[in-house]
């Protein structure tokens, strides 16, 4: 971010890829701070009474709404393919078994998680230009929502895939060890250490000073575009999210990595044809999907500041808040065959003319 100018009337800046922000009277953005630390005097470490989410405000508005209009299509049919899941896994008694227990629990935090986000950004879209203008509590909140979400849904892929290693490589104790109690004690537990992490960062980082008016070159309050904001000696707040990432994304993928290979040692060695497609099936379901997340979340996130672009992280951000959701109600029922058959039993019974004949039935 580059300081053009300063006077009683207005401030100008430019920011990356020509995108020039011009602040009222009375609001200051910050100098462009060092790696790890802000250079302004301590008396200008003010509390913000502002933050402003720039979001795509400096492209072309024909762009914007082409993006508008490309995106909420992809956002409407996240939110009903979570919801069907969701459903399904609720009032359909084939699906009442621990595998869609946590597939509908997963569904629910995505629905959650894209509601905290997608909406802000699609208005984003088609304000004029100048970014979001939010207070600090909404930023905030938004961070630690997102975290805590994000967070849940790296524990929910670990304990899905701990579910299937019992299921297949310990057919005999599986009813015994997965039982009704311990699934929602696992999905208590992975929404608590969500939670937890959450409180604990978005804390970490609101604590720091910040220059009056912050501008977040990003479409929400993501973690590193907020903590480049600050006035103050940033190291700790680095690290904490650098072992955050570790222990939320590096940790449960060797883990699930480690299992899905024992489980796809089993099912090539044992059982019929039949079988082991129905099962590889499920495999690659869940295994793409924990791919997907962890990949595009830990190049996201498991890197310094210093070697950060925030217009490259904005864009990347198109791709996991609108298009990685979208895969996940899409994997699970294109390719679960349990999944289609409770979908076309729940589509025939609304069919006046099968609910007839099943009843005469």
């Amino acid at each position: 971010m580059g300081f053009l100018g300063s006077g009683e009337a207005s401030v100008t800046y430019v920011l990356e890829a020509g995108i020039t922000v011009t602040l009222l009277p009375g609001l200051h953005a910050c100098p462009p701070p060092g790696p790890n630390t802000s250079h302004w005097p301590e008396f200008n470490w003010t509390a913000p009474q502002e933050f402003v989410i720039l979001g795509f405000s400096g492209w072309p508005q024909g762009l914007r709404v082409l993006l508008f209009a490309l995106l909420l299509p992809l956002y409407l049919a996240t939110l009903a393919g979570n919801l069907l899941i969701l459903v399904l896994a609720l009032v359909e008694p084939a699906l009442r078994t621990p595998m869609y227990f946590f597939l509908g629990a997963l569904s629910a935090v995505e629905v959650a998680y894209t509601l905290v986000l997608t909406p802000r950004m699609l208005a984003g879209f088609l304000l004029p230009p100048g970014g979001q203008a939010v207070a600090p509590s909404t930023c905030a909140a938004q961070m630690g929502l997102f975290v805590a979400l994000g967070g849940s849904e790296c524990l929910l892929l670990a304990a899905m895939a701990l579910d299937r290693y019992l299921a297949i490589c310990r057919p005999l104790y599986y009813p015994q060890l997965m039982t009704t109690g311990l699934c929602w004690g696992l999905l208590a537990s992975c929404c608590f250490g969500g939670s937890v992490l959450a409180v604990g960062l978005t804390t970490a980082i609101f604590r720091l000073p910040f220059c009056r008016g912050g501008l977040v070159n990003h479409v929400f309050c993501d973690l590193p575009a907020v903590l480049v904001l600050a006035c103050g000696n940033r190291d700790l707040q680095e690290r904490v999210l650098l072992a955050a990432c570790l222990l939320l994304l590096v940790l449960p993928l060797v883990l699930i990595l480690l299992s899905y290979t024992r489980v796809l040692v089993v099912i090539l060695g044992v059982g019929g044809a039949a079988g082991r497609r129905k099962a590889f099936n499920t495999v690659a379901s869940h295994l793409t999907v924990a791919v997907l997340h962890y990949g595009c979340a830990t190049a996201m996130y498991a890197r310094p500041l210093s070697s950060r672009s925030l217009e490259e992280d904005k864009l990347v951000s198109l791709i996991y808040i609108n298009l990685t959701p979208l895969l996940y109600p899409a994997i699970y029922t294109l390719r679960n065959r349990d999944m289609q058959g409770a979908l076309q039993r729940a589509v025939s019974q609304r069919t006046p003319g099968m609910t007839h004949q099943a009843e005469i039935t």
